[in-house]
C-alpha cells in the first residue's frame, strides 16, 4: 500500500532554515503558474522553513492523499470487493424485471385488466430501464460513480416501495418506470466501473461475473417471486426486495469508493491546490521545481495544478445531447454497433420472453401451480452458473495463447461456439413443450438457451470495448438501449405468437432468427479488421 502523504509532501526544511520564505525569493515570476496533473506526476517538495520564521506560522499538516491513487493500482482485495458489490446490485437490478410475472394473475382479476395489459409492467420498467442512461452517464463523467450509485440505490428502494404499496395498475407502472431508472445505474454502469479497475487484460473475469450476475438476477425473481405469491401477499415481493436493496445502499455507502480517474485528478488537484494556499497563508511560498524541462537546477515557484479533462469537458448540456444523440448515430452509420445490438437485442427479447412463455407452456400442458412454475427458472440460474465457469476458464485459455490481446477477434472465437446455444435451447424448448414429454425437458431447454444469451451478452460488451475505446461508452449505450426497449416489448406479444402458432412452431420461429443471427460472430471473426478499418470510429489496436 502506499503511503498515505508523499514524501515531498512531508513537512520538512528544505534548506532554507535561516530566513523566512518570502513572494520576493522565487524565481522568476511571482505568478501563480498552473501545470497539468496526472494520476502518476511526481509532486514537488513544498519550501517550508522550520522552524518558522520571522512572519511566518507553523505549516498546515500535509494532506492525504491515498484516496486518490489510480483505481488500476489499488490491491486485488478492494478490486475483488468492488467488483463482488458491483455484481450483487446488478443482480437486483436484474431481478426486478421478472418479479412481477408471478403476480399477474392475481392482480389481472384484482384490477380487471388483461394479461398483455398487466405486461406493460416489465415493458415500462424496461423503457426506464434503456432510455435513464443516455441522461445519467455524463453525471457520472462529471461527479463520479458513487453518487450516482448512492442517489440511483435510494430512488430504487423508493420505487419498490412505491409498488408494493400502490392500490392501482396506474400507480404500478409510475412506479415501475422509475425503478427502471434506478434500477439502470446498477446494470449499465457496472461495466464501467470495471473497465475503471481493471486494464483490458484482467477484465475477462469480473465481466463473466457481472454478466452472470445480471442473468441469475433475471432467472432468480421469478422463482422466489413465485413463493412468495403463493405463501403470502403480492405486496412482499416488492417489499422483500425493497429490504435487500435497501441494505446494499447502505452498503454502497460505507464500502463503494469512486473509480472515475478523472474524477479522482481533479479532486487530488483540488486538495492540493488547498494545502498549498493554506501553506502561502502561513508564510510558505512555493514549491521546489526544474528550472527548465530535463534540467536537475531546482527553483522555487508558486503552481497550481489543473486537470486536462476538466478543460477538454463540454458542459452538461452540451453532454447529455451527446450522450444522447452519439448511440443512435453509431447505431445508423456503423455496422458492427448494428448488428451487434440487433443480435443481444434478440436474445435479451427471448430472455424476457421466458416470463409469459415458461408459466403458459408448464400451466397449460403440466398444471403447474405459481409456484412450480416459478421453480422452472432455476434451470435458468444453473445455466448461468455453468455457462460464468465456463467463461472464465476459457479466459484464461485465451490468455495463455495470447488470442484476446492481438485484436478484438479474439473476444468473438468461443462465442462463434457457443451462441449456437440458444437456437438450439429455443427449438428443444418448442418442440419439448408437448404434454406427453417429461416436463424437465423443456426446463433444461430454458436452461441451454439462457448459455446462449449470456455468450452473447459478454461478448458484445467485451467487443464493442475493444474496438471503440473512448467511444465504447457510445456503442454499448446504443446495443443496452436497443436491447431493453425489445427486452420489454416481448412480453407483450408471447401470448398471442405461442397461441395463434402453437408452441413448437412460434419457438421454432424464433429458433430459426437465432440460428441466422449467429453468422454474426462468424463474419466478424473473418473480417473484423477490414471492417473496422473502414470505420471512422473504430480505433485499430497497435499491438
Amino acid at each position: 500500500m502506499a503511503s498515505t502523504t508523499p514524501e515531498s509532501l512531508k513537512q520538512q526544511p528544505t534548506g532554507i532554515e535561516n530566513r523566512a520564505e518570502t513572494p520576493e525569493s522565487l524565481c522568476g515570476s511571482q505568478d501563480i503558474e498552473f501545470r497539468y496533473l496526472e494520476l502518476d506526476t511526481p509532486l514537488p517538495t513544498p519550501c517550508i522553513t522550520l522552524p518558522p520564521g520571522l512572519a511566518q506560522s507553523a505549516p498546515p499538516e500535509a494532506p492525504s492523499l491515498e484516496k486518490y491513487i489510480s483505481p488500476f493500482l489499488w490491491p486485488q482485495w478492494r478490486k475483488s470487493i468492488m467488483t463482488y458489490i458491483a455484481c450483487a446490485v446488478t443482480a437486483l437490478a436484474g431481478y426486478a424485471a421478472g418479479e412481477v410475472s408471478p403476480a399477474s394473475e392475481e392482480l389481472t382479476e384484482l384490477w380487471g385488466i388483461s394479461t398483455v395489459v398487466y405486461n406493460l409492467s416489465i415493458t415500462v420498467f424496461c423503457c426506464g430501464f434503456a432510455l435513464a442512461p443516455m441522461v445519467l452517464a455524463p453525471f457520472s463523467e462529471i461527479n463520479g460513480r458513487r453518487p450516482i450509485f448512492i442517489a440511483s440505490g435510494i430512488l430504487f428502494v423508493a420505487s419498490l416501495i412505491g409498488c408494493g404499496g400502490t392500490q392501482s395498475f396506474a400507480g404500478l407502472l409510475v412506479a415501475r418506470f422509475f425503478q427502471g431508472v434506478g434500477g439502470s445505474t446498477f446494470s449499465t454502469m457496472v461495466g464501467g466501473v470495471i473497465s475503471d479497475i481493471y486494464h483490458a487484460q484482467d477484465r475477462n473475469t469480473p465481466m463473466a461475473l457481472f454478466s452472470g450476475a445480471a442473468l441469475f438476477g433475471t432467472g432468480l425473481a421469478p422463482l422466489i417471486s413465485g413463493v412468495i405469491v403463493s405463501h403470502t401477499t403480492w405486496r412482499w415481493v416488492f417489499y422483500s426486495h425493497a429490504i435487500v436493496s435497501a441494505a446494499f445502499v447502505i452498503v454502497i455507502y460505507f464500502f463503494f469508493k469512486e473509480t472515475r480517474g478523472s474524477v479522482l485528478l481533479s479532486r487530488k488537484a483540488a486538495k492540493l491546490n488547498q494545502y498549498y494556499e493554506q501553506l502561502e497563508e502561513a508564510g510558505h511560498h512555493g514549491v521546489m521545481v526544474s528550472s527548465e524541462e530535463g534540467s536537475e537546477d531546482k527553483c522555487i515557484r508558486r503552481i497550481r495544478w489543473k486537470v486536462k479533462s476538466d478543460e477538454q469537458r463540454a458542459s452538461i448540456a452540451t453532454m447529455i445531447q451527446i450522450s444522447l444523440y452519439r448511440p443512435f448515430r453509431m447505431l445508423l452509420t456503423e455496422p458492427v454497433v448494428f448488428f451487434f445490438s440487433l443480435w443481444v437485442s434478440f436474445s435479451w427479447a427471448v430472455l424476457y420472453l421466458q416470463f409469459s412463455s415458461v408459466p403458459l407452456i408448464f400451466r397449460t400442458n403440466h398444471n403447474f401451480t405459481i409456484e412450480q412454475t416459478g421453480a422452472v427458472f432455476t434451470s435458468m440460474c444453473v445455466g448461468v452458473i455453468l455457462i460464468t465457469i465456463i467463461s472464465i476458464y476459457q479466459g484464461r485459455i485465451a490468455m495463455r495463447f495470447g488470442k484476446h490481446t492481438t485484436s478484438p477477434e479474439g473476444r468473438l472465437y468461443f462465442v462463434c461456439v457457443e451462441s449456437v446455444l440458444l437456437p438450439i435451447g429455443l427449438f428443444w424448448f418448442g418442440w419439448s413443450s408437448f404434454t406427453s414429454v417429461h416436463w424437465i425437458v423443456p426446463a433444461m431447454a430454458v436452461g441451454c438457451a439462457t448459455m446462449g444469451i449470456f455468450s452473447i451478452y459478454l461478448a458484445t460488451f467485451n467487443y464493442l470495448a475493444d474496438t471503440y475505446h473512448r467511444y465504447a461508452s457510445s456503442a454499448i449505450a446504443a446495443q443496452s438501449c436497443c436491447r431493453n426497449l425489445l427486452g420489454g416489448i416481448f412480453p407483450l406479444v408471447t401470448n398471442a405468437m405461442f397461441t395463434n402458432l402453437g408452441y413448437p412452431e412460434a419457438s421454432s420461429l424464433l429458433g430459426g432468427l437465432g440460428a441466422a443471427l449467429t453468422l454474426v460472430p462468424w463474419v466478424l471473426a473473418l473480417y473484423g479488421p477490414t471492417i473496422r478499418a473502414r470505420s471512422k470510429l473504430a480505433s485499430e489496436l497497435a499491438h
